[in-house]
């Protein structure tokens, strides 16, 4: 096992470790997110002739199965390695991509949809576990949250590029829309393998001696695993677990079917690609803010304020008012990506390197779940009540957070 190690020659040698670990994981962070087909594949899907309903089954299966894959990948990402299972993620999803754009199948799209969510799961967790242990092995963790918010910023802007890119790119055909998105995921890849070490749970370095006493005592694989999870399920971090994962099922399908609320509010596909671009640039520079959030506000504040701002842009989607609609997604949809990063340090503060890729994605699984069960009810309020009213009713779900978030915000626990 390595042991924590800092480079020798004081801070400056220290910013050029973290550098060279920082850089990659940009150019990676930037490539992974050009996915031409975000802010209009719900429009595809509807082109396919599916209905709202079977867009949010999609969407929940996939969400569902990442969910359920979580926890096998999150293992294997420890024991095989990091780098590798976000490589065979990234290279699944692409493959998935390819295959939407090349059928119109319902019962294919929802094989696809399956692939897709292992692939999602095969990355989550990993990407974090890997770029925070580089960081432990440098001595450079107290920078993490600046440097995530920069990984997110540079991920969700270039998100907000791409979709503008993607909706013209369309008027060409969904398949030069697909197949680039494709094939950006392969470039990231092989910016991960040439520029990004390897690191597995044994290579943990903030943990060895507990290592050494479980290998003492014979334990292993996933129930040393679990008996870390146990260690450190406090009741407020298993709180924050849940809450930050309404609050997530709560944000992505409001930015997914918003495409569909501005549509029936009557924009014309290029303007959803616009507008759905701009609210990534808004998600993708908020997170700047994060660390400054962190040190004078801290996430029991910044918690309830980004349930509450995410209740109050789905009431005023419910209006039926087109710029109303665009107006409360832009100013507000930022918020909730800084309390993201700072709630993900929470997390990675309080899991032992040696299983954090395990730990971190039981955290996804139930992010990933709740997100998908979130799909199908607001799918099924916008097939029963209309767009708009269905966004409005769905403000209930992060107002419920906010109630289970009361008693840590008093008591003050971390």
């Amino acid at each position: 096992m390595t042991g924590t190690t800092e480079a020798p020659g004081g801070p400056t040698a220290v910013d050029n470790a973290v550098r060279s670990v920082t850089r990659p994981f940009y150019a990676y962070a930037v490539l992974t997110n050009s996915l031409f087909q975000r802010g209009v594949f719900v429009i595809f899907l509807y082109q396919r002739g599916f209905s709202a309903a079977q867009v949010a089954l999609l969407q929940t299966l996939l969400y569902l199965v990442s969910g359920l894959a979580e926890l096998p990948t999150g293992v294997i990402a420890d024991r095989i390695g990091r780098r590798a299972a976000i490589v065979i993620g990234q290279m699944l999803t692409a493959g998935c991509l390819l295959g939407q754009v090349a059928f119109s199948t319902y019962w294919v799209f929802l094989a696809l949809f399956i692939g897709q969510g292992v692939g999602m799961a095969c990355v989550s967790g990993s990407d974090t576990a890997l770029l925070y242990d580089l960081l432990v092995r440098r001595g450079a963790t107290a920078g993490y949250v600046k440097i995530k918010s920069r990984f997110t910023m540079l991920g969700t802007v270039t998100s907000g590029a791409a979709i503008v890119l993607g909706g013209q790119l369309q008027q060409i055909s969904w398949g030069v829309v697909y197949v680039g998105s494709a094939a950006c995921l392969v470039l990231a890849v092989v910016v991960l393998m040439s520029g990004v070490p390897e690191i597995r749970g044994a290579d943990a370095v903030d943990e060895q001696e507990g290592a050494e006493q479980e290998e003492a005592e014979g334990k292993h694989g996933d129930v040393t695993a679990w008996r870390a999870m146990l260690r450190v399920a406090t009741p407020a971090l298993v709180t924050l677990v849940v809450v930050s994962g309404l609050m997530h099922a709560t944000l992505t399908p409001y930015i997914i079917f918003t495409q569909k609320t501005l549509s029936d509010q009557g924009a014309g596909t290029a303007w959803v690609s616009v507008v759905i671009s701009a609210g990534f640039v808004v998600g993708g520079l908020a997170p700047l803010l994060s660390d400054r959030a962190d040190r004078h506000i801290g996430y029991r504040i910044i918690v309830p304020v980004s349930l509450l701002t995410l209740a109050a842009a789905l009431a005023l989607s419910g209006l039926g008012l087109v710029r109303v609609t665009i107006a409360a997604f832009l100013v507000l949809v930022g918020i909730p990506e800084i309390t993201a990063v700072i709630v993900d340090n929470v997390f990675n503060e309080a899991v032992p390197s040696r299983h954090r890729a395990s730990l971190l994605s039981m955290i996804a699984f139930v992010e990933s779940a709740l997100i998908g069960i979130g799909y199908l009810v607001l799918g099924a309020l916008m097939d029963g009540m209309g767009s708009s009213a269905g966004m409005a009713t769905y403000a209930a779900v992060p107002l419920l957070a906010c109630l289970l978030w009361l008693p840590v915000l008093f008591r003050g626990a971390r």
